[in-house]
């Protein structure tokens, strides 16, 4: 008779795994988690002060950067890059993470490796302020490979009714603020991938006193402690996350019709991991800026009295700023100036 264990599903391996991985996660808990550890679900309490809470949700993935932390064996950081994935989004809008919980498949459990993912995952939680309130981990043999990974994971926060950062504040005038990302983050690792194929991970890269596979897999900055921080000084009009799309493509999403924004590309440094990438890959620079971050991970669109004291507030969170470009009336799109 074929068991479930003959099939490729290890229980008393989950079993093992979730005792392992119990430390970390409860380690990210405080007297505000409704639950234990190991049971069906655990929540957590709505901070005090919110006369109309509402709950606001988001979920990501680390997309194929996986491929890359599979293929060099480091998976220290990616469990940084899920979590910030998902609190920037709620950042956006003003909310407040409250808690997080993750979703990992693999073709079959790896000790080491599924107890790192999830330490990792539990360290981005401790950033953010925020207990990671559970997990799953599922085996797919027969359909994963044996050794392949996908990740995903949800957050949950927290905004007063009516006090939603919209964009609908946002008007001709406004400066963009640029936070500092110096790294890829964790989007466009599917150009990444091709423009790298055959490339040996160990080898250093150009202009770097690290390897390939350390700096491409460099863990993402979470941006939401310093980002709720502005919005809470005052001053911020709206926000975006820059992730898949580039400037281009998230910069537009809080501006409202009949509003536009330039960025000047010269107003900050472009970090080399992106030069090295243009250059190996032959990428135009509008491509480039399509693509990836480019060295700015996070704009916040302020008031410009507002200016000078909220990069001040972002400094205290430990990120470089820019003033990166300006909002004005006319279509609703964001233009890039680029060095020729």
């Amino acid at each position: 008779m074929t068991s479930y264990r003959e099939a490729g599903v290890d229980l008393a391996g989950a079993d093992r795994h979730v005792e392992r991985i119990g430390p970390a996660v409860v380690s990210t808990w405080t007297d505000r988690v409704v639950g234990g550890f190991g049971g069906f679900a655990a929540g957590v309490e709505i901070p005090s002060g919110y006369v109309r809470p509402v709950i606001m949700m988001s979920t990501d993935g680390v997309g194929t950067k996986l491929e890359l932390a599979r293929a060099s064996g480091r998976w220290s950081g990616i469990g940084h890059d899920l979590v910030a994935m998902c609190v920037d989004d709620l950042a956006v809008v003003g909310a407040r993470p409250l808690g997080f919980v993750d979703y990992r498949a693999v073709g079959s459990l790896v000790p080491n490796r599924d107890a790192a993912i999830v330490a990792s995952i539990a360290d981005g939680c401790s950033v953010a302020g925020i207990p990671l309130l559970g997990g799953e981990t599922a085996e797919h043999p027969g359909v994963m490979e044996a050794d392949a990974v996908d990740l995903a994971g949800a957050a949950a926060g927290v905004v007063e009714r009516g006090r939603e950062l919209t964009g609908r504040d946002v008007e001709p005038g406004n400066l963009v603020l640029g936070l500092e990302s110096p790294n890829l983050r964790s989007n466009g690792f599917s150009l990444v991938r091709k423009v790298f194929s055959g490339v040996d991970l160990a080898d250093r890269f150009p202009g770097e006193e690290a390897t390939h596979a350390e700096v491409l897999l460099r863990p993402s900055v979470l941006y939401a402690p310093a980002v709720l921080g502005a919005i809470e000084h005052g001053g911020v009009t709206g926000a975006a996350h820059i992730t898949g799309g580039g400037l281009p493509g998230n910069l537009v999403r809080p501006l409202p019709e009949g509003v536009g924004a330039a960025v000047d590309s010269s107003a900050w440094p472009v970090p080399n991991v992106f030069s090295v990438i243009a250059a190996q890959g032959g990428i135009a620079s509008e491509s480039m800026f399509e693509t990836f971050n480019m060295g700015i991970g996070f704009c916040l669109i302020v008031d410009p009295a507002a200016a000078e004291d909220l990069q001040a507030v972002v400094q205290g969170h430990g990120h470089r700023s820019w003033v990166i470009g300006e909002v004005f009336a006319g279509d609703r799109r964001v233009g890039i100036r680029t060095s020729p």
